[in-house]
């Protein structure tokens, strides 16, 4: 008998009907003699529901009453899993549903993105030993001070598998709304290739670069502990054969499928950022430093960074953050210029990030240059670039977002033959 743990996402609990689908292939482990826990998100756009609630009241509401908006968006996950409980409990399995709290999820206080800091799971470890399914609330916890909190958006993935962690589960199963994790997004380029394994490196890589299949902080912990995470659709069509295992993407240590002959194995773009340059900020040893530490005090995560020295000892400095952050960084603008002596603060959330992801990066020359080539015939402009040892960024205009999907795809191969 394994133990299974299992997440369904927003559109996997989107009504009635897709409950009663999900709460079907939770059955489908049970009856295959394993043990699960279910993880659930709120139902599909429930979450942006309850955040405009808030923020119809306040539009300043993340910023201000950011332990309040955390309460509000606590709430979604709270209505699925007694929805999930009671599917399962129609089918004739004992079923429970626990909030993050109950479950025994600690985080600390950053509201709105708050990071797990243990998981005790002693009620969901009770309740497993007396036969029963339980149902866990997805994205959320409790701080040091016993107010709830929330992980993020998508962090839902990141509860199952600390929660897989936490149990020594034998397996976490992602189901999405996609049956495996493709070469670029299929909305975007209908023939990308599906990757039947993957490495978490590149499973990191891809999901910081902006796909939506997995949480970038669900695949760091999967990688830690070494959690099996299997992706698959929660939209097919199950087979009548319970020994059938379903079709999907297995994230894992070291996949025999990845070769260093495939230059890139990946196209992703991130369309949720924004660009911030200080303009005319004083070119001396200290100044990042200072600037990126009362950042990190504001919890606003940085990602790309460019500096560009100019004459007269100054230096415009640009950055990208994601876009909701900006709320957090024009609250304190004035800080930052009056810390660095930054002439103006100019703001751009019209950008999208385009990255290319292989292993074959290491051992292999030129992706860059064809890169940027390919985009360059395009007439997409560059504004910014950062590399890693398998992934290379560009930041574009988002108007040209999906052409340079395809136009990458197409540059290295990443497409299967219409047939």
């Amino acid at each position: 008998m394994a133990l299974i743990v299992q997440k369904f996402g927003g559109t996997s609990m989107a009504d009635p009907d897709r409950i009663r689908e999900s709460a079907r292939r939770v059955k489908r482990e049970l009856d295959r003699g394993n043990q699960v826990v279910v993880a659930v998100s709120a139902m599909k756009g429930e979450t942006d529901r309850l955040l405009n609630l808030g923020m119809a009241i306040n539009p300043r509401a993340g910023a201000d009453c950011p332990r309040e908006m955390d309460m509000l968006a606590s709430t979604g996950e709270q209505v699925s899993i007694a929805l999930m409980a009671i599917a399962l409990n129609s089918m004739g399995f004992d079923s429970i549903s626990l909030t993050g709290r109950q479950v025994g999820v600690y985080t600390d206080g950053a509201f709105m993105k708050a990071k797990i800091t243990s998981i005790t799971a002693d009620r969901v470890k009770k309740e497993l030993a007396e036969g029963k399914v339980i149902v866990v609330a997805g994205f959320q916890g409790m701080d040091p001070n016993d107010d709830v909190t929330t992980m993020g958006r998508g962090a839902s993935d990141l509860t199952a598998v600390a929660i897989s962690a936490a149990l020594k589960a034998d397996r976490c199963d992602i189901y999405t709304d996609v049956d495996g994790v493709y070469a670029a997004d299929p909305r975007i380029v209908p023939q990308a290739k599906k990757l039947p394994v993957i490495s978490y490196e590149e499973m990191l890589e891809m999901a910081s670069a902006g796909a939506k299949v997995l949480h970038t902080r669900a695949v760091e912990l999967a990688a830690k502990y070494n959690v099996k995470v299997k992706v698959l659709s929660s939209f097919d069509e199950l087979p009548e054969d319970i020994t059938v295992d379903l079709p999907g993407t297995i994230v894992t240590s070291e996949p025999d499928s990845i070769r260093e002959d495939v230059l890139v194995s990946s196209i992703q773009r991130t369309t949720n950022e924004a660009k911030v340059t200080l303009v005319d900020v004083a070119d001396r040893p200290g100044t990042a430093a200072k600037i990126f530490q009362l950042l990190a005090d504001h919890s606003v995560v940085v990602d790309m960074i460019v500096q560009n020295v100019g004459a007269g000892g100054e230096a415009d400095l640009s950055f990208t953050v994601e876009r909701p952050d900006l709320v957090r960084i024009k609250k304190i603008e004035s800080q930052i210029k009056d810390l660095v002596g930054a002439q103006d603060v100019l703001y751009d959330d019209k950008i999208s990030k385009i990255s290319a992801i292989g292993v074959g990066m290491r051992t292999h020359a030129g992706v860059a240059a064809r890169m940027f080539e390919a985009l360059g015939k395009r007439g997409i402009n560059i504004l910014m670039i950062s590399t890693s040892e398998i992934k290379i960024s560009v930041v574009i205009g988002e108007e040209y977002t999906e052409l340079a999907v395809r136009t990458l795809c197409d540059e290295f191969h990443l497409t299967e033959s219409v047939k």
